[in-house]
């Protein structure tokens, strides 16, 4: 597994990156025994520098303080380490029966957060992320987190204008902490592409990440015109969510939403993985190495970022990127209409 350069900055990533959404509780609440083996399964996984992408937001900063405390507990040299920090979300005092974000996915929480977007918020939140990593390991790429969800927000095209000049704003206070020496490589993740693409025409980013878009299940011809650009530019791409939360491989939510079976909105989904997992087993080939497959072929994506609460399943993520697929399968779902019969980056 190689690690190619993002741009020039001095940052280099392997094929494969970890998420540490499941650090602060997603979905459940694994014992501090249980997250340190996550850890330490990353880090016996794959060729350093090993590169874990973390945010305020996850787990109202409790995935920052675990990242923090266990490598510090295990004791991995620095420079085999690079963290990729989220900002856009700050911890704030808990004062409900749960936290007010993203209701029904974060587990026995202590804390709430809540987003700020702006050049001095976004100067806090670096502050705060560099205080629950604890010191000796600090991010060298730094993004704005969700600035989709904050667009979304607006009540008219007045506040939306405001809203993205605020986001403007927060570029401009990571462009100093780069100049500065307090980061090697900015970026943008979000779920929303479109909001990337508005970024990228008004901001110098060296990365983005690509969050629930580009997937096996979802890969718009428009979202893969937008891709080749990043590349022209050599703006270096991760891919996230490839598993769109977990539905892809068996699980209950998609893109962080549980679904039902009974309801007719979902069902169009439920009928898809049904007959996903149906190809996939006449070839013989497991749901996640085909998502991560497809997911890795566009140009421009160098990395994948996956993420899970089991450490068990952190070697066969790992080993799914030297998996082989058979050309019948892709035909299959090409056939099928399960993929764009048009996508061209397969083979």
């Amino acid at each position: 597994m190689e690690h190619r350069p993002v741009g020039v900055t001095g940052v280099t990533l392997p094929t494969v990156i970890f998420g540490t959404s499941a650090l602060g509780n997603l979905y459940s609440a694994p014992d501090y025994e249980s997250k340190k083996a996550i850890i330490e399964e990353c880090l016996l996984n794959v060729p350093k520098p090993v590169v874990f992408d973390s945010a305020g937001k996850y787990g109202a900063g409790l995935a920052l303080e675990m990242v923090g405390e266990i490598l510090h507990d295990l004791g991995p040299a620095p420079e085999d380490i690079v963290i990729s920090n989220k900002l856009g979300w700050i911890r704030s005092p808990l004062l409900t029966p749960e936290p007010t974000f993203e209701k029904g996915v974060w587990v026995d929480l202590k804390n709430d957060a809540k987003q700020i977007i702006s050049h001095e918020g976004i100067l806090k939140c670096w502050e705060q992320g560099n205080q629950l990593l604890g010191g000796g390991y600090q991010p060298q790429m730094l993004s704005v987190h969700d600035p989709d969800e904050y667009l979304n927000s607006s009540g008219d095209d007045a506040d939306f204008k405001k809203r993205f000049g605020e986001i403007i704003e927060a570029y401009k206070a990571l462009s100093y902490l780069k100049k500065q020496g307090n980061a090697k490589a900015i970026g943008v993740g979000a779920k929303n592409w479109k909001t990337i693409q508005l970024i990228t025409n008004e901001v110098d980013l060296d990365w983005v990440m690509i969050a629930n878009s580009m997937t096996i299940y979802r890969h718009p011809k428009e979202l893969l015109a937008f891709m080749e650009e990043l590349k022209s530019k050599d703006i270096t791409i991760i891919n996230s969510a490839v598993f769109h939360a977990g539905f892809l491989t068996g699980g209950d939510f998609f893109d962080y939403v549980p679904l039902r079976a009974d309801s007719a909105e979902d069902r169009s989904k439920f009928e898809w993985r049904e007959k996903f997992f149906s190809i996939c087993k006449k070839y013989n080939t497991k749901p996640a190495d085909a998502c991560i497959k497809f997911a890795l072929s566009p140009p421009g994506v160098i990395s994948i970022s996956l993420n899970t609460s089991n450490p068990g399943r952190i070697k066969r993520n790992v080993d799914s990127f030297d998996s082989v697929i058979p050309e019948g399968f892709w035909n299959e779902m090409r056939k099928n209409g399960l993929i764009d019969r048009e996508y061209p980056y397969l083979f």
